[in-house]
């Protein structure tokens, strides 16, 4: 896997914006795709949203389509996760994660729980 760094996190309150950003701790060669995810307080991690290599494709979670957009900037190994009309339930710890045997959106949305590199994530708390 390849690692990634999450940073952006912070206190929103609801309806409000914020954006977290998704680093690799290495300059790579390799292409990957890149997956967001979350960890509510009491639950199980869960996809958030992916982006290809490319960026010609994005995959999202159906409880965040249409509010969250993932970019990336592939010359600052840089990805982006823009959240708009944040709600309480929003609150989580964010991660991304990439692989290098994963470059499109969809494979990561198939094969994300086989991943096991998680960075330390970054907290999003949404207060009502």
């Amino acid at each position: 896997q390849v690692q990634m760094v999450e940073s952006g996190g912070g206190l929103v309150q609801a309806g409000g914006s914020l954006r977290l950003s998704c680093a690799a701790s290495k300059r790579t060669s390799t292409s990957y795709a890149v997956g967001w995810f979350r960890q509510a307080p009491g639950k199980e991690r869960e996809f958030v949203g992916a982006i290809s290599w490319s960026a010609d494709s994005t995959y999202y979670a159906d409880s965040v389509k249409g509010r969250f957009t993932i970019s990336r900037d592939n010359t600052n190994n840089t990805v982006y996760l823009q959240m708009n009309s944040l709600k309480p339930e929003d609150t989580a710890v964010y991660y991304c994660a990439a692989d290098a045997g994963i470059t499109t959106a969809q494979a990561m949305f198939l094969l994300w729980g086989y991943l096991e590199v998680w960075g330390q994530g970054t907290l999003v708390t949404v207060s009502s």
